[in-house]
């Protein structure tokens, strides 16, 4: 498992120094972000006034870009670090995700769509499940890095981070999202917009699947 607090300054700020992460200097780049978030709204057909979850939102830079465009975005993050340096701008719709985490108290219970970019490969295999279960939203769409574990990830930034634990490719992916209650309606490598630079050299480096929740299949 993972601890909560090697997500801190020196991964977000320092995390080439460090060796922790790609991060360097986190913050908010309104030219890169807010057209990834339309980029995100076009290809999901997310529309004004819906509800987004964020998860694993950091410092709610992609929640200010939603909530920019009109939509409801919300957030939460495991890193303590993360959500107090949250962008002031969105700092009431940003939460810290503690075992002890419980809905309400400005966060709503359910959502149209949650976007997970770039955070399951984090999770453990042994807590995806729960985390997956957790995640209560009609739509998801999981942006991954794809590889296996006797190879590492197909994009040598990606071994870079120490907390990508979580490393396999598409048909293991799939079997996770199904045992966990969620339908791949729609699989592919590259999604214009998002993720550009990797398409050259890397273009099967990253997976982007949209999914929908069974709820009749959740386990209690």
């Amino acid at each position: 498992m993972i601890e909560t607090e090697t997500y801190d300054a020196d991964y977000y700020e320092r995390g080439l120094e460090t060796g922790k992460s790609c991060y360097q200097n986190y913050r908010w780049i309104p030219e890169l972000t807010i057209p990834m978030a339309m980029t995100m709204i076009d290809f999901l057909g997310i529309e004004r006034g819906a509800t987004v979850l964020d998860f694993g939102c950091s410092k709610g830079f992609l929640v200010k870009a939603l909530r920019l465009l009109g939509r409801h975005a919300y957030g939460v993050d495991i890193s303590r670090y993360a959500i107090d340096n949250v962008d002031p701008a969105v700092k009431q719709y940003c939460f810290l995700k503690t075992s002890a985490f419980l809905k309400g108290n400005g966060f709503i219970t359910d959502f149209d769509y949650c976007i997970a970019k770039d955070v399951f490969e984090h999770i453990p295999e042994s807590e995806l499940k729960p985390v997956l279960d957790w995640i209560d939203a009609k739509v998801m769409f999981a942006i991954i890095p794809l590889g296996s574990t006797e190879t590492g990830f197909i994009a040598p930034a990606n071994n870079m981070d120490v907390t990508h634990v979580t490393c396999h490719d598409v048909v293991w992916w799939k079997a996770m999202f199904k045992k966990a209650g969620w339908s791949v309606v729609d699989f592919r490598y590259q999604v214009s917009g998002i993720k550009d630079s990797y398409y050259t050299k890397h273009p099967e480096a990253h997976g982007f699947f949209t999914l929908r929740r069974n709820y009749e299949t959740i386990s209690t």
